[in-house]
């Protein structure tokens, strides 16, 4: 065929396009793939037929225990059910595929949304990432579940306390315990920076625990910005929050549990965070999983110093040492020593360990001093601290004693009388 003049081409296609009602993009379609094939590309394609899927042999008490499982914990995903029978041996790992068991459990009555009428529906947030690890931690606390730990064994609400890699997904720190103090932002926080190093922001909001004073200082000397999200807005921590919902399964999966102490169920938690969630992979990171992500950065890690974190954890406050050299502290006493007797003196602590505080006093270097055990005799025996202007060396032989011996000799009188003194004295006898 002559080659056409694109005006002349174009102009061909449309005229045909109208006569047999063909779109002109099918007639530009089927122009090209004549030139290229002759007759032979008009010809009809057969469609390739997809591989059937290869089910695992036992595939219908799969699907079975799937039901079971989601039945007796309806929060969990499709890869989480995969992930329990591989783990307890009914198939071989990369066996059984999401997409098939999806269609399984759906055509059972047990998709996810069917399940929808059992759970929670989630909160959208807002997307943001970083780039590298350490850039930004986000931290939130959670409530946890009941445990028989409260007086008499009643019922107590525990409080999951937990930072989180902004990057990478990565847990950096995550604990149970029985209160809301900021203790336990403390205990959390240094377990962070000394797991995954030191970030450059840490965005939390403004719970009462995160606007203490001892947190702004901690952040201000290890030179960590400190950052608040705005009241009501939980989509800015959007990483925190969507852990926080992961944690909905691991609650609901401990709840089969019924741990009774706050340690079994820290223990759990840990087996959980480092053999099921570090270890999965993530949508938001493109499959891998978080630990891959953390270690897989380039950005090297930033630990602070032994001095400097322990610095940054401490708190300060001023005691006055009584009569007997002890400082009463937190319901406790602890032994200062004599010479500050009435002097008041700054007292550094760590609120997670109360067995041990450190002294500061004008003129005195820093030293530290242990809780005092008071046993069953109260008495105290304490060793006096003598100023240096007394001498060193024992004496040998007492000075007041001395002194009045020498007063008695100067003193002393005659025994004898000398009664021709007196004569002479008194002109007669």
């Amino acid at each position: 065929m002559p080659e056409l003049d694109p005006a002349r081409l174009i102009a061909l296609k449309k005229q045909q396009a109208l006569l047999h009602h063909i779109s002109y993009r099918s007639i530009s379609r089927y122009y090209e793939n004549y030139l290229k094939e002759d007759f032979e590309g008009l010809k009809p394609k057969t469609p390739e037929r997809k591989t059937a899927t290869v089910l695992p042999d036992n595939y219908n008490l799969l699907v079975e225990q799937a039901v079971l499982l989601r039945r007796e914990c309806p929060t969990r995903s499709v890869q989480d059910l995969i992930r329990i029978l591989e783990l307890e041996g009914r198939v071989k790992p990369g066996k059984l595929k999401r997409s098939t068991l999806q269609h399984a459990l759906q055509k059972n009555g047990y998709g996810a949304r069917q399940m929808q009428m059992y759970t929670a529906k989630g909160s959208a947030s807002r997307r943001f990432n970083k780039q590298h690890r350490c850039q930004l931690y986000q931290g939130d606390i959670k409530y946890g579940p009941y445990l028989p730990i409260g007086p008499n064994g009643s019922a107590k609400q525990v409080y999951l306390a937990a930072f989180i890699d902004d990057a990478t997904r990565y847990l950096v720190a995550a604990k149970f315990y029985d209160n809301q103090k900021v203790e336990i932002i403390e205990d959390s926080l240094r377990t962070a920076i000394m797991t995954g190093g030191k970030p450059e922001d840490l965005f939390v909001d403004t719970g009462r625990q995160y606007r203490s004073a001892w947190l702004k200082k901690a952040c201000g000397k290890l030179g960590i910005k400190l950052l608040f999200s705005r009241p009501y807005h939980p989509e800015g921590k959007g990483k925190i929050e969507a852990f926080n919902r992961r944690m909905n399964a691991f609650i609901s999966e401990i709840a089969l549990e019924k741990p009774q102490t706050l340690a079994e169920l820290n223990e759990k938690l840990d087996l959980w965070v480092e053999h099921y969630y570090h270890t999965s992979p993530h949508y938001g990171l493109e499959g891998r999983s978080p630990l891959e992500a953390f270690r897989g950065d380039s950005r090297p890690l930033c630990f602070a110093d032994e001095a400097t974190l322990r610095e940054a954890f401490l708190h300060t406050q001023e005691r006055e040492v009584d009569k007997t050299g002890c400082l009463s502290f937190n319901g406790s006493l602890y032994e200062a020593g004599l010479q500050f007797i009435g002097r008041k003196v700054e007292v550094y602590y760590d609120p997670t360990w109360r067995e041990e505080i450190e002294i500061h006093a004008r003129g005195q270097a820093p030293f530290k001093v242990k809780r005092l055990e008071i046993g069953p005799n109260c008495k105290v025996h304490k060793e006096a601290v003598l100023p240096a202007a007394l001498p060193v060396e024992a004496p040998k032989s007492s000075r007041l004693l001395q002194g009045l011996a020498k007063g008695r000799t100067r003193k002393k009188a005659p025994l004898a009388t000398s009664y021709k003194r007196l004569e002479e004295v008194s002109g007669h006898v």
